[in-house]
């Protein structure tokens, strides 16, 4: 039986990302079955499995460790790296990391992967480092235009409009137009993922969500009408709904995924949530990515305390949907 293979990257060498990585491989968390190939440069793997007192045999059998079934192989990212500032933001950290991630990538391009599981980044470090990309769904968007940011746990789902933009820029797609393109790409990624679908609720933009156009008029004159194509064209939607109460309505429900229309209107509820078993997703890719959704935590890098517990749902979750037929 050929295994599903899953590319895992290191993260920002100065963050938690290579602590998590190593811990999840090692611990006894019972990981899906699968072919893993990590993504990184030795020395910083080689630093890290010393600090923490693991070490791997790159290209054994994962039957020999007790979290594993199948493979885990070494992709060396070439690097010049020899030392590791840990704690705070770098250029070369940012550049290591970008390099991972970007090997990854045309990895997955060329459909030698069928997932990748990112440890955090330093979206700091890439800007230090020249890096033109605000983070992994937005390098992602220059492959693919229908990249969506998505947040998913037990407890919680969560779709965002728009990531990391501004808030005046993000606002200046909350249009008709633009939102009935995104329910459409959305609902399209999704669609094989769970029997009868997903239900979106979809999250006002002012208070009370417009309070019948005396708060905004954006309800009434963009986003209901974009909800009524959708619904139109077959897709299970509702709202807009005052964005206080919104998650509400869809905590605990497995079917139920509140469409936000920036980020933090989004993650704000969705961390509160699940915090440490919340994965990041990134949807409309003719492959699987998801990642922690916490960051590099510099404050506790290096200290061997970090949890690699929103990691493993990464994995876990990774492999679920590139499972799915």
């Amino acid at each position: 039986m050929t295994l599903r293979r899953i590319g895992i990257t290191l993260g920002d060498p100065g963050g938690v990302g290579p602590e998590i990585v190593l811990k999840a491989l090692a611990g006894d968390y019972r990981l899906p079955e699968a072919d893993y190939v990590l993504f990184g440069s030795a020395s910083v793997l080689r630093d890290e499995e010393r600090a923490l007192g693991i070490h791997f045999d790159f290209d054994s059998v994962k039957a020999e460790i007790a979290a594993l079934s199948g493979t885990l192989t070494f992709h060396e990212v070439p690097s010049s790296m020899r030392t590791v500032t840990k704690g705070a933001p770098c250029a070369k950290n940012g550049l290591e990391s970008f390099r991972y991630f970007k090997a990854a990538v045309a990895e997955a391009r060329e459909e030698n992967l069928q997932a990748i599981v990112t440890a955090p980044i330093s979206k700091s470090s890439w800007a230090l480092a020249g890096v033109p990309w605000k983070g992994h769904t937005d390098y992602l968007s220059q492959f693919y235009r229908g990249a969506i940011m998505a947040f998913w746990s037990e407890k919680l789902k969560v779709a965002l409009l728009s990531h990391h933009v501004s808030l005046k820029n993000a606002l200046k797609k909350v249009r008709r137009e633009s939102l009935l393109d995104f329910f459409l790409s959305l609902h399209r990624s999704l669609k094989r993922i769970r029997p009868g679908g997903f239900e979106f609720l979809i999250a006002g933009l002012n208070p009370h969500a417009g309070e019948g156009g005396l708060l905004g008029h954006e309800e009434t004159e963009e986003i209901a009408p974009a909800i009524k194509e959708a619904r139109r064209q077959g897709i299970k939607i509702s709202g807009p709904y005052p964005p206080d109460v919104v998650f509400r309505s869809a905590l605990g429900q497995s079917d139920k995924i509140v469409i936000a229309l920036y980020h933090d209107q989004g993650l704000i509820p969705f961390k509160l949530a699940a915090f440490d078993s919340g994965v990041n997703l990134s949807l409309g890719l003719p492959f699987v990515r998801t990642s922690p959704d916490h960051g590099t935590a510099f404050d506790i890098a290096g200290k061997n305390v970090a949890s690699p517990q929103s990691l493993i749902a990464a994995i876990r979750l990774a492999a679920t949907f590139s499972s799915s037929p």
